[in-house]
């Protein structure tokens, strides 16, 4: 299974690529963490947020794989805690199914992704960062694969 980290937004300080790499890199190939970078819809004055949204949707699911599960991280998601998020990786593990995991640009995502979505992930009630995602998803996932491997690394 892959999980194609599709993000809308480039070139994160250095900073963020390390962090990203460094817990990227821990998880196996069977549980691989692939980022997809997306460039931003050109802001404008005659630009509406709802255009620009709807045009990096456009972007967003030229870059799905065909046949993954659709997770967003959205305001309004399910937030888990860390044994809820490892059975959620069991459960995409064992059905084989890769995973397209979606982080929406500055304006958030369009409706109609959020609305296809099969699983809609809340992280904090906080307002976080984009380059803090980044590095707290992967962080997130490899601590749910430890969960799953009973390996050392979470320690609850």
């Amino acid at each position: 299974m892959i999980i194609h980290f599709i993000t809308v937004g480039q070139k994160m300080p250095k900073w963020v690529q390390e962090g990203y790499s460094e817990y990227a890199k821990r998880l196996p190939k069977s549980c691989a963490l692939k980022l997809i970078e997306l460039p931003m819809a050109a802001r404008g004055k005659n630009n509406s947020v709802d255009n620009l949204k709807a045009e990096e949707a456009k972007r967003i699911l030229a870059a799905v794989p065909k046949g993954a599960r659709l997770v967003v991280l959205d305001e309004h998601g399910q937030q888990v805690t860390t044994k809820g998020l490892a059975d959620k990786l069991e459960d995409w593990l064992g059905g084989g199914q890769d995973i397209a995991l979606i982080v929406g640009g500055p304006d958030g995502l369009d409706k109609d992704i959020i609305q296809k979505a099969q699983w809609k992930w809340g992280l904090s009630n906080l307002t976080l960062p984009h380059p803090m995602v980044r590095i707290l998803v992967a962080e997130q996932l490899y601590r749910a694969w430890s969960v799953t491997q009973n390996h050392p690394y979470h320690r609850a």
